[in-house]
């Protein structure tokens, strides 16, 4: 598919001083592991519009494509007949907490709601990272709301007990990837080459005890655990601030462990695509961004190019269909 108009990414603090790891040969597809809590399952508002619960519409996907300020950014996701668009070169797999398993071309829908009524961070960082790879992609989803870096997500070398989380999302990266590669047929032959973790996680480590002062080592012990888990040094790691959040010291705290991982990494802010309540649809939702479909849009553009920066080397050139 040809590059698509998309939204750039703003304020990106990148490390690049090592070299990823060599480029896969030919036969291969790309994985991207996509983790963390209840924003990274999705929790923007497609197309609900209830004037009580959803604020009549403002601030949803629908609404911000009828917006000449936005409608040309977003024109990708649908179709000429208005329908939403799905791609053939890019699938998502995504098991929610308390609900059936999603597993398709990427398109919305990918959330931890039944049906197509929200959407998630890899909705664009699925068209970001489709748009530059000649080889198909799969992102494979692991998050659950409510857990903490500190707890649930513990990882190995932070000592002390393994967060359940922890291991749930390597088992379900696991299980996403062998289902896959039977589920999906321009998968079939190819063999799995994982380029990147988009890590999207924080809310609540700032409610548990000692969460903040730990999170810049639990950061760099999870990130170092993955790569050793997965046996790559070179592994490209990118992290969304929680810019949500109004703890400025958490987030100044998320920056400092993100530039203690050892590169590739990213740091990715996202402070500046918060909304205003009575601009969205869940006015209520601070703590998922009321929701705002701008809002995720712009996060998982921003985490999509951070990811794209970093994995450049790996991409193989377009070829162009003769007009």
């Amino acid at each position: 598919m040809t590059l698509l108009p998309t939204l750039a990414a703003v304020g990106i603090a990148i490390a690049t001083t090592a070299a990823p790891s060599p480029p896969g040969e030919s036969g291969t597809f790309k994985v991207f592991l996509l983790a963390g809590q209840s924003n990274m399952e999705g929790q923007a508002v497609v197309d609900l519009d209830h004037v009580e619960h959803y604020n009549g519409g403002r601030g949803t996907l629908a609404r911000l494509g009828q917006d000449p300020r936005t409608s040309s950014k977003l024109a990708h996701l649908r179709n000429e007949d208005g329908s939403w668009a799905s791609r053939d070169d890019v699938f998502c797999w995504y098991k929610p907490a308390n609900g059936d398993l999603k597993a398709g071309p990427l398109s919305i829908g990918f959330a931890v709601y039944p049906g197509q009524h929200h959407f998630g961070p890899e909705l664009q960082i699925g068209h970001i990272l489709g748009d530059a790879f000649v080889e198909p992609v799969l992102l494979i989803k692991t998050a659950w709301g409510g857990k903490s870096l500190h707890v649930d997500f513990r990882p190995p070398s932070a000592g002390g007990a393994v967060g359940p989380f922890y291991r749930r999302m390597l088992e379900e990266y696991a299980e996403g990837l062998r289902d896959a590669r039977r589920r999906f047929s321009s998968l079939e032959g190819l063999e799995p080459d994982l380029e990147g973790v988009i890590w999207f996680q924080g809310w609540n480590d700032m409610f548990v005890d000692g969460g903040i002062d730990a999170y810049p080592p639990n950061l760099v012990h999870l990130t170092a655990d993955l790569r050793r888990h997965f046996g790559n040094p070179g592994l490209a790691i990118v992290v969304g601030e929680t810019g949500n959040a109004g703890d400025d010291r958490f987030r100044t705290q998320q920056r400092t462990g993100t530039e203690l991982i050892p590169p590739p990494s990213a740091f990715v802010p996202t402070r500046s695509f918060l909304r205003k309540p009575e601009d969205s649809p869940n006015q209520g939702h601070g703590h998922h961004w009321f929701g705002n479909a701008e809002s995720y849009f712009l996060i998982g553009d921003a985490l999509g190019h951070a990811m794209l920066r970093l994995v450049e080397p790996m991409l193989k050139p377009k070829v162009e269909p003769s007009p």
